[in-house]
């Protein structure tokens, strides 16, 4: 009897979703085969959950969801607040980008968000967006899943590795700031890779309203550069040329 292979494991990705969140995260997205939001974690005030920054003429500033939140609660039963938050952001979307060279292209896909749908749930806004700009947007292939369909026990690590392993995961992409708390030996003891993502160099891109700033939601480099907003996240790594596209 021929002996049978061992399933292949895959490249995960595991976060909490985030609203409107910045190109390092979609670079993350492209870089695993399953990418799973992490919303059964706890939700955090004062973080990327509810809320990210524009770039306005008078510099950054914070888009924020208004949410209604109980303690100990997490990110998937965190309820909004406002049903007017929508067209307020929409309103400041259009007033802060009329002017980027993209705006208009992606005009009526916002507004089908914004204007065209109603949001009770937090995690399903996040989840929503996330996913549309990255397979609609962006054009990246790869698959998404919910931290409520891998059920895991423990707590924190323990209970991150867990949804690794029911995930078939042999790679495990963390974002950087996690090098400061993670126990890599509890991964490798499951057999799991860690591989750290680097958001170091990253290529500018033409920007309105100088200073040029990374640190915006993705929404600032889709309306700035288009179909070419790829090269400015991945493509810049992948392809020979090290210039921007014409």
């Amino acid at each position: 009897m021929p002996e049978r292979s061992e399933p292949r494991r895959r490249t995960v990705a595991v976060i909490q979703s985030s609203y409107l969140p910045w190109k390092g995260y979609f670079d993350i997205i492209h870089d695993a085969e399953l990418f799973i939001f992490y919303d059964d974690a706890q939700y955090t005030k004062n973080d990327w959950r509810n809320r990210n920054r524009i770039k306005t003429a008078e510099g950054p500033a914070w888009l924020t969801v208004p949410v209604r939140v109980h303690l100990g609660q997490t990110i998937r039963e965190v309820q909004l607040a406002d049903p007017q938050w929508a067209s307020r952001h929409w309103k400041t979307l259009s007033q802060c980008y009329a002017r980027a060279p993209h705006f208009g292209r992606y005009r009526e896909f916002f507004e089908s968000v914004y204007l065209g749908s109603r949001w009770d749930s937090l995690s399903r806004l996040n989840q929503h967006l996330i996913t549309r700009i990255s397979r609609e947007l962006l054009g990246i292939a790869t698959e998404f899943a919910d931290s409520c369909e891998y059920p895991a026990a423990g707590r924190r690590l323990e209970r991150l590795v867990e949804v690794l392993r029911s995930a078939g995961a042999g790679v495990y992409i963390s974002g950087p700031s996690a090098r400061a708390y993670i126990a890599p030996e509890r991964f490798h003891a499951a057999g799991i890779e860690l591989a750290y993502k680097s958001y170091d160099g990253y290529p500018v891109y033409p920007q309105l309203h100088p200073p040029f700033e990374h640190n915006v939601s993705i929404l600032d480099l889709l309306f700035h550069a288009g179909p070419d907003a790829p090269y400015y996240i991945w493509g810049w790594r992948e392809s020979d040329r090290r210039a921007p596209p014409s």
